[in-house]
């Protein structure tokens, strides 16, 4: 059977406090899923649930088609917002440790740690104390942590905070391996950039509350309007007359404007050849952020 995710319907309270609101969506074998949300939205308490940390109140979460067991949970890669390495330990006794405890042998345990190490960038830095790294570093060592067992599903919190951009590339590299070889891997950030370029499906998340997801492609498709770029010789302001545009961004001959639906922008473009000639017309496609502002109105 298919390594799927599923949350359905999951609540959770805190006090008189509810931080979880009817949560469902998917995390699929060999996709990418980012999680994304404002602080206080409910993302770690989530991640929480998913590993065990917390119960939900109601809803059930599904993992093959069955619902999750702690043993499931065994075979999953977690790795926590509030790193949880231990600082006097070296880099390469933390992962093995690590390893260990999720039922590899020792040799096994040291094997895949040597790899991950060299993977990530830390191989002459494995016999080195945690608390002797940078702060970059020790996310590095947490992301070999969450790997070294070879994990069935992998849940992330947070996983490129404090990385330099090469060492995101790095990151970036390794979790799609692992989403390659068939791996869900379900991850939250606040940098939407490295989101944007890394999710295959999306959750955006705002007060507790799941307000999209899906596909990277259908989100875009599903909650913005058409929009286009033109560039003429003459001014562009024209455009502010046509039926149907709204224009978001002038700079003499030089516009974007989004398309009520109905619209056909084939008919902008021949008034726009009517006016003189047209260097450029092209459809522009929305950022993740402008998706996330979109959804969070």
């Amino acid at each position: 059977m298919t390594s799927t995710l599923r949350l359905d319907g999951v609540d959770r309270s805190f006090g008189d406090r509810q931080v979880l609101k009817n949560i469902s969506f998917e995390v699929t074998a060999g996709r990418m899923t980012g999680f994304v949300g404002g602080n206080g939205a409910g993302k770690t308490t989530t991640m929480r649930i998913i590993l065990g940390v917390l119960a939900p109140d109601a809803g059930q979460l599904l993992w093959r088609g069955s619902r999750l067991t702690r043993q499931d949970r065994r075979r999953f890669g977690y790795m926590p917002e509030e790193r949880g390495l231990y600082p006097k330990m070296t880099v390469r006794e933390q992962v093995v440790h690590l390893g260990r405890l999720h039922g590899l042998d020792p040799a096994a345990a040291r094997r895949n740690t040597d790899a991950l190490l060299e993977r990530v960038g830390l191989a002459e830095r494995g016999d080195d104390l945690l608390e002797t790294l940078s702060l970059g570093n020790q996310q590095r060592a947490q992301i070999a942590a969450a790997l070294v067992h070879d994990p069935e599903l992998l849940v992330l919190d947070e996983p490129f905070s404090g990385l330099d951009p090469m060492a995101v590339d790095t990151v970036v590299s390794v979790l799609r391996e692992r989403a390659r070889a068939g791996v869900p891997v379900l991850f939250s950030s606040h940098q939407l950039d490295v989101v944007e370029r890394l999710c295959d499906d999306l959750v955006i998340i705002a007060d507790g509350a799941i307000r999209a997801a899906g596909g990277r492609e259908e989100l875009r498709a599903e909650y913005t309007l058409p929009r286009f770029e033109l560039v003429v010789d003459g001014d562009a302001g024209w455009l502010r007359d046509q039926p149907g545009v709204t224009l978001v961004d002038l700079d003499g001959t030089r516009a974007v404007f989004d398309l009520a639906a109905g619209s056909d922008d084939q008919r902008v473009l021949r008034e726009a050849l009517t006016r003189g000639p047209v260097r450029a017309f092209r459809p522009v496609t929305p950022s993740l952020a402008e998706i996330f502002r979109e959804v969070n109105q």
